[in-house]
């Protein structure tokens, strides 16, 4: 399992920088699939055990679930295909798959792969009956990796969209609601393509609030929102719709609703959360003495103005505190693309603090995306202590300047703040940490 570098324990007061990666390294592994698995496997069916998955953790999640499955079916035969992120796959782990396919694609822009595995899925499971039973290993990321267009619309209006999606800040239910209707496999359709079998749906949560139809964009799972809703959401962030993409929503074709037969005997189970991830941080800092502030597992908005915003909260806090505290959160937030720098949310919601701290004495901060990604680029996230404001100050590095052009990676990087983990195969989004000590008289 390749999560946060591993750590012996450290000293918050001695060692703070220290202590946040490990903190962060507790979280990541409290969520990863080989800790995830449910302690009962189903039985059995009497037909076909068939495994599909998508997302940044999907082939860690059958990866555990073979191991699994050898050692209580040994003689019940296993097959499936999985689609997950290049570089995310379990070569060079210890947990290669034998008996269910894994596949790579692009993510967070679909390409040709992620369209043929997509149709793959849908084709295998269109060959079942009453007798089997589908395994679904969803997680975050699933909705680029796992990406067929509608009919009528093509890849490049399909991708399209989602790039602009992706660039104007809208919340991720908003985006996977867009993306649920212009899929030919998203919003349940995986699903009532797989009946009459039966379909578990075994679940890795990226989303605020913990939907489970909006991770990954609900393959397996019916969809409650409508065309229209996905129309007036293009239109509300003023993003064109192509030809084909307006025809299709126009035409108000339905998604599959939660009262179709495909859906009767279907089960869902969600693994793990952020909030799993943001509690074994929290008894692991208690543990360590410290006071423990718990700000939400589900934050939204711009991530700069969050990372503003909890600047002025440690500030306040730290006034007459006397012991060390750790302020904890998690969620996703949104970057509105306005300049052409390099970054991802997690370094610009680290950006907005830092510049709001301005080198406050005895407040350190962390921010990373669970899956070791932050956006496209290859960090985490990253980290500073408040030594780094005197460093970018003698590099002639302005945070308002790096801010207007959204080049929070570059800044950091400047400063050799940058966290690199590589893929930690798990993703429920974004752990925050920020370590506020009492002022020294």
């Amino acid at each position: 399992m390749n999560t946060l570098t591993s750590l012996v324990a450290r000293d918050p007061i001695e060692t703070p920088r220290a202590w946040l990666r490990q903190l962060a390294e507790q979280a990541v592994a409290a969520v990863h699939p080989d800790a995830l698995l449910p302690d009962v496997l189903p039985e059995p069916p009497r037909g076909r055990t068939f495994v599909v998955g998508a997302g940044k953790a999907a082939a860690a999640m059958a990866a555990a679930l073979e191991r699994a499955w050898q050692e209580r079916h040994p003689e019940a035969p296993l097959e499936g295909l999985v689609v997950t992120r290049y570089g995310h796959g379990p070569q060079g782990q210890g947990a290669e798959c034998r008996q269910i396919e894994v596949l790579e694609a692009s993510h967070p822009m679909p390409d040709d792969l992620s369209e043929r595995a997509a149709r793959r899925m849908i084709e295998a499971v269109g060959e079942l009956g009453k007798d089997d039973r589908v395994i679904a290993l969803i997680s975050g990321g699933g909705s680029a990796l796992m990406s067929l267009p509608a009919p009528g619309i093509t890849p490049a209006e399909k991708q399209a969209v989602n790039k602009a999606l992706l660039r104007c800040g809208a919340p991720i239910r908003e985006i996977n609601a867009v993306r649920r209707h212009l899929s030919a496999i998203k919003g349940g359709r995986l699903a009532v393509a797989a009946h009459p079998a039966r379909v578990l749906s075994w679940l890795i949560s990226d989303v605020p609030g913990d939907e489970a139809s909006l991770v990954a964009s609900g393959p397996t799972l019916p969809d409650t929102t409508t065309p229209a809703d996905a129309l007036a959401i293009l239109e509300r962030h003023g993003i064109a719709v192509p030809a084909g993409v307006r025809r299709h929503l126009t035409a108000d074709t339905p998604a599959p609703h939660p009262g179709e037969p495909a859906f009767a005997r279907d089960q869902r189970e969600i693994l793990a959360r952020a909030r799993d991830a943001l509690e074994a941080a929290r008894l692991a800092a208690e543990a360590a003495g410290l006071q423990v502030r718990l700000l939400g597992d589900d934050l939204e908005g711009e991530a700069r103005e969050l990372g503003r915003a909890q600047g002025r909260l440690a500030l306040a806090a730290q006034e007459g505190l006397e012991h060390p505290l750790v302020i904890l959160s998690g969620g996703e937030t949104s970057v509105t693309v306005q300049g052409d720098g390099r970054g991802g949310r997690n370094v610009e919601y680290l950006l907005g603090l830092f510049e709001t701290l301005s080198g406050a004495e005895g407040i350190h901060a962390l921010a990373i995306d669970t899956d070791g990604i932050d956006g496209s680029e290859a960090n985490a996230g990253a980290l500073f202590s408040p030594e780094d404001w005197a460093h970018a100050l003698a590099r002639g590095l302005d945070p308002v300047d790096y801010l207007s052009r959204n080049d929070a990676y570059t800044f950091f990087q400047a400063l050799d703040d940058l966290i690199i983990t590589g893929p930690t195969r798990t993703n429920v989004n974004d752990f925050r940490a920020i370590l506020v000590l009492p002022r020294i008289p």
